[in-house]
């Protein structure tokens, strides 16, 4: 599961760098502007990780909870789902919002995992 926790990782770099460019496109062409929003990128980049628990794996940047990956199965959830944070210490329980196993991530914001439709 490391290789897809890696993948989820760059999926959501992935994300705040299209965000964060595409969002300030309009800007004038300045330097220091630039420079700026190149260092936010990568300190956000720099700053996830993941934490393993006994149960989950947490996903953390920048001082607050991305979500939560699946350990393993347990019945109401299957190795690698996603969950959305309740609080820094839980993850939400009504439903995954997706799976890194699957192999699609579609659903990955920068901000978190999607939520329920």
């Amino acid at each position: 599961m490391e290789r897809e926790l890696n993948t989820l990782l760059e999926a959501i770099r992935k994300d705040y760098r299209d965000w964060s460019y595409l969002s300030h496109r309009n800007d004038p062409a300045d330097e220091a502007i630039q420079r700026i929003r190149d260092e936010m990128v990568r300190e956000f980049c720099d700053s996830l990780a993941i934490k393993p628990g006994r149960k989950y794996i947490k996903i953390t940047t920048e001082g607050r909870v991305w979500g939560f990956v699946v350990k393993s199965d347990d019945g109401k959830f299957k190795k690698g789902d996603i969950l959305k944070a309740a609080c820094w210490r839980t993850p939400a329980l009504n439903k995954p919002r997706g799976n890194i196993i699957d192999g699609d991530f579609s659903w990955v914001r920068w901000t978190g995992p999607e939520y329920l439709r």
